[in-house]
């Protein structure tokens, strides 16, 4: 059963789809396939979740659209939110 969803599979993050536990298997389907890995946080419910390891000052894209910039290292299976990631506006006017 999933227990998140990803919309793109360039996504660098997950939708928890209930809520998750720190340790527990965290499951969503993306380009296919099954895929699973460890909650390293309690996720609540709607919120984000690293499907890969993301770097200090990089892109996060959610929904297949950059959402912000990683603040700091973000570890796959780390809560996503407003604590580790900063908002950037994109240059719309290219």
């Amino acid at each position: 059963m999933y227990n998140a969803m990803i919309i793109d599979p360039r996504d660098d993050v997950a939708v928890a789809i209930e809520p998750i536990q720190k340790g527990d298997s965290v499951t969503y389907r993306s380009g296919g396939a099954d895929l699973t890995l460890t909650a390293l946080e309690d996720i609540t419910i709607y919120h984000k979740i690293a499907v890969r390891d993301i770097a200090a000052g990089a892109p996060i894209s959610k929904y297949g659209e950059h959402i912000g910039i990683a603040q700091r290292e973000i570890r796959k299976g780390e809560h996503v939110h407003v604590h580790n990631v900063a908002s950037h506006r994109e240059n719309l006017d290219r």
